[in-house]
């Protein structure tokens, strides 16, 4: 099975009440999160599970300690690289399958086999969105830039621009940062992405 999450800002302070709280979690400080996060992956993720990782798993903190908390997380683990992303040490570098910029791939949605993109970062024209590739990414959080993103989707989805193209297929692009309502602060499946982005407001 394959599981998507993106921003989880592991060792970074300012995710949590005891820094900045930038993007609202709820946790009083990094033990807080750090415990939640592996609780849900491992309760989710098996051995031959593979997580895909759209960037920013971390921000400094010693990479001793970094090292050894993602080598206690299950499954198999592919890095889309982000921002944030450290990976200059060969230890840390070893605990991914494969490291990258950016990846297209496949995966099931309510049985239908799809194309994705994956990237860390939001791609406003990503390769085959006319033609139902479905667009994975994070860094941006919950942000104002996330709102506008979204709304210029929806405004493309909504327009002439939607007639004018050679495909017949809406953009669909998610955000997969752990803080989304929708993530939860764990990895997901692509059904469990889109389905609950659609309970979303």
């Amino acid at each position: 099975m394959n599981y998507y999450i993106s921003d989880m800002h592991l060792f970074h302070k300012n995710v949590t009440k005891a820094g900045k709280d930038f993007d609202d979690r709820p946790f009083e400080d990094l033990e807080e999160m750090h415990a939640l996060f592996k609780e849900k992956w491992n309760a989710k993720i098996t051995n031959g599970d593979t997580v895909y990782i759209l960037g920013d798993m971390a921000m400094r903190g010693t990479q001793e300690d970094l090292i050894a908390f993602v080598s206690t997380l299950k499954g198999h683990k592919v890095m889309i690289r982000g921002n944030h992303d450290d990976i200059r040490d060969q230890r840390y570098q070893q605990l991914f399958d494969e490291i990258c910029d950016y990846k297209e791939m496949r995966d099931t949605l309510n049985g239908e086999h799809v194309k994705l993109v994956l990237c860390h970062y939001p791609i406003l024209m990503w390769k085959d969105q006319h033609h139902g590739s479905i667009l994975l990414y994070g860094h941006v959080h919950n942000s104002i830039e996330e709102h506008y993103f979204r709304k210029c989707l929806c405004g493309m989805n909504n327009s002439e621009f939607f007639d004018r193209r050679a495909g017949d297929k809406l953009l669909r692009a998610y955000n997969v940062g752990c803080m989304m309502p929708y993530m939860d602060y764990e990895p997901r499946t692509l059904t469990e992405i889109v389905e609950g982005s659609k309970a979303c407001p």
